[in-house]
């Protein structure tokens, strides 16, 4: 194997009927989405996994699907931002109660938007009243500077008042970066991979530099349609900052999953910040689906089998869509296509593969 090629993760067999249910249920998404490709990774307890998929991963060749390939994660990177900033916290560099303006002053005005009022905690729930700077963006794609991203979204009025509400917005992490980068005097970036991906050995996992449109290493391509009958567009290549603090990462369904693994064990925060991130929590239905609550940058959703919740994100960018979690006794496991679902069902249909990969 030629250095930097991607390894497939270590396989351990699972029973037959486990294996047919999760490749089952690709094939099904394939099969009746009309998705390019479907790829799975599930860890059982120990760590052990194994990677699944389905489709083909470029329609142009018919080329096969890369186990494990690389894809865009979209807002998990939300997930790794919250972990750097509540490391913040447990360093006594960052107050989660505290001010936006005291780190970043002056930089957070507009019509009903006032920094004073709203907090670090705020932010990373998600109750900060910001409007989404990615509703204003329009089709236009090419680079914009994240200080950019926050200006677009600052020239609308709040959404509501700090902490009365729970909405979805990218604005939240951008401006959480930004704190970042201010109190460490570093790029988001190099605070990543120092503290989360060299720290648990996610192999596969980096934030692309600046102008890098591209994928390293093996990954399936990623397809864009204008309407349900349209033709695919391959759209793998595209400039990933407008979703830099909020959705920029490029990672695999194993690196996912020994994340949110590693995460829940307490490898990555102290016992306090991993409580306040799981512990303060807001229904999230809307975004998320049934049951879903929203945490600090986290995720809860219950298992239809009643076997208690996962824990994860998922994540939505142009040619990609990723969805899954782990349990606190060990089980994970991830499902990423390579086609954004814009529509709730789609979405809910690769849940329920998660879900029963997660029930077995």
């Amino acid at each position: 194997m030629t250095a930097g090629a991607l390894a497939p993760p270590a396989a351990a067999e699972p029973r037959p009927d486990a294996v047919d249910t999760v490749q089952q249920g690709l094939d099904r998404l394939v099969r009746s989405d009309g998705l390019p490709a479907a790829l799975a990774g599930v860890q059982s307890r120990g760590d052990r996994t194994r990677a699944y998929t389905a489709g083909v991963g470029d329609v142009a060749t018919g080329s096969k699907v890369a186990r494990d390939g690389r894809v865009r994660i979209g807002s998990n990177t939300k997930a790794f931002t919250a972990v750097v900033a509540l490391q913040l916290v447990g360093e006594g560099k960052i107050g989660l109660d505290t001010s936006v303006e005291t780190y970043l002053p002056g930089l957070v005005r507009g019509e009903g938007i006032d920094g004073n009022r709203i907090t670090v905690r705020h932010l990373l729930q998600q109750t900060s009243g910001l409007p989404n700077y990615s509703n204003y963006l329009g089709e236009e794609v090419r680079y914009f500077a994240p200080r950019e991203l926050l200006d677009i979204a600052l020239r609308h009025k709040a959404d509501f008042e700090p902490g009365k509400k729970w909405a979805y917005s990218n604005t939240n992490y951008v401006l959480a970066g930004l704190l970042i980068e201010k109190v460490t005097g570093h790029s988001l970036a190099e605070e990543m991979d120092r503290r989360i991906i060299k720290r648990v050995g996610l192999r596969h996992t980096y934030f692309p530099a600046p102008g890098d449109a591209s994928i390293r290493g093996p990954h399936p391509h990623g397809y864009y349609r204008d309407s349900p009958d349209g033709p695919l567009q391959d759209i793998t290549e595209i400039d990933p900052s407008w979703g830099w603090a909020a959705g920029q990462l490029i990672s695999t369904n194993s690196d996912l999953n020994r994340f949110y693994s590693k995460l829940l064990d307490g490898h990555l925060l102290p016992p306090a910040q991993l409580a306040q991130m799981r512990g303060s929590t807001r229904p999230a239905d809307e975004t998320f689906g049934p049951g879903a609550r929203y945490g600090l940058g986290l995720v809860s959703k219950p298992l239809a089998c009643g076997d208690g919740l996962y824990w994860g994100h998922g994540g939505s960018f142009p040619g990609y869509e990723t969805r899954g979690g782990a349990t606190d006794d060990g089980r994970a496991v991830n499902v990423a296509v390579t086609m954004q679902l814009d529509d709730a069902a789609g979405r809910e249909r690769v849940d329920k593969v998660v879900d029963a990969a997660l029930c077995r």
